[in-house]
C-alpha cells in the first residue's frame, strides 16, 4: 500500500510539473507551459508564491474548521446548543483577516499589472490585425514587411508541426529584444494570446491596443485567438519563430528583397506609406 501511495504521489508530481518539463504544449498537460519571457516568469512566481499558498492555506483551514464543527457540535455530542448569537472578537477577526489577505494579494498583483502595462523602449514593432478567421502581420520598422498567417490543414502538416497551432507564415522575432506588439481587428473582436510569453490582449475594431514581449530562447512558440470571434474561432493560431539577432536581420533582408526594397531610403519610404 505504501508503494502504491508513493506511486500515486510521484505521478501527481510529474503531472503537476508538466508545465515545466516540456517546451511545447503536451497532451494531458497539467500546469503552466514553461515561461519564455520575463512577464511569464513574473506571472508564474506570483501564482507559485502568492496565490497557490494562500489558496492551499485557506482551503485547508476551512476544511479543518468545518470538520471540527461537524464533529464537536454534532447533535449527539451537543444535545443542548448554546444560544449565543454575537461575538465581537470573532466578527472583527473574520472581517479583518480577509481584508489583510486581499491586501497581501493586491500589492504584488498591482505591481505585476504595472509591469505588464508599462511598455519599455522597444527594438522593433509588430502589428497584428485580426481577420475572419486568420491573422495579418506587419513590421512597420522593417519597411512595412507584411503577410497573412493562416492555419495549416491537418493533412498538410509536416513532422513536428502541432495540429491547430501551425500557420503557413510564421512571425519571426529576435530573442533578447523587446518587441512592441500593436493589436487591432478588421472586423469583430479577436484576442491575441501567447501563453508562454504571459501575454493576451483583445483585438478591437477601430482601436489599437499595445503590449510588449521579450522572448528568452530561440525556438517555436504557439498561441491562439482567445476570444469567441465566430464559427472558425478555434482555427486562428499564432506561430512565432524566435531566432538570434543575426538570423532576424537575415530574414528581414530576404523579405525586403522579395518586396523590392533595396535601400535605406526605400525602407523609410515604405514605412511612411
Amino acid at each position: 500500500m505504501t508503494r502504491s501511495l508513493l506511486g500515486i504521489l510521484a505521478a501527481a508530481a510529474v503531472l503537476f510539473a508538466g508545465g515545466a518539463a516540456f517546451a511545447e504544449p503536451q497532451d494531458w498537460q497539467w500546469g503552466f507551459q514553461p515561461a519564455a519571457s520575463p512577464i511569464a516568469e513574473d506571472i508564474h512566481s506570483f501564482y507559485d508564491y502568492v496565490l497557490l499558498p494562500m489558496m492551499v492555506i485557506i482551503s485547508a483551514f476551512v476544511a479543518a474548521l468545518m470538520g471540527w464543527i461537524m464533529f464537536r457540535f454534532a447533535k449527539r455530542r451537543n444535545p443542548n446548543p448554546a444560544r449565543t448569537t454575537h461575538n465581537t472578537l470573532l466578527e472583527v477577526v473574520w472581517t479583518g483577516l480577509p481584508i489583510l489577505i486581499l491586501i497581501g494579494i493586491a500589492v504584488p498583483s498591482l505591481r505585476l499589472l504595472y509591469y505588464e502595462a508599462t511598455i519599455p523602449e522597444a527594438a522593433l514593432t509588430l502589428k497584428a490585425t485580426g481577420q475572419q478567421w486568420y491573422w495579418s502581420y506587419e513590421y512597420p520598422d522593417q519597411g512595412g514587411i507584411s503577410f497573412d498567417a493562416i492555419m495549416v490543414d491537418e493533412a498538410d502538416l509536416q513532422e513536428g508541426q502541432p495540429r491547430l497551432l501551425t500557420t503557413d507564415n510564421e512571425i519571426v522575432l529576435p530573442v533578447g529584444q523587446i518587441v512592441r506588439v500593436q493589436v487591432t481587428s478588421q472586423d469583430v473582436i479577436h484576442s491575441w494570446a501567447m501563453p508562454v510569453a504571459g501575454i493576451k490582449t483583445d483585438a478591437v475594431p477601430g482601436r489599437l491596443n499595445e503590449l510588449w514581449l521579450e522572448l528568452d530562447e530561440p525556438g517555436m512558440y504557439y498561441g491562439q485567438c482567445s476570444e469567441l470571434c465566430g464559427v472558425l474561432h478555434g482555427f486562428m493560431p499564432i506561430t512565432i519563430r524566435a531566432v538570434t539577432a543575426e538570423e532576424f536581420d537575415t530574414w528581414v533582408g530576404q523579405q525586403q528583397a522579395a518586396m523590392g526594397i533595396t535601400s535605406t531610403v526605400d525602407v523609410a519610404a515604405a514605412a511612411q506609406n
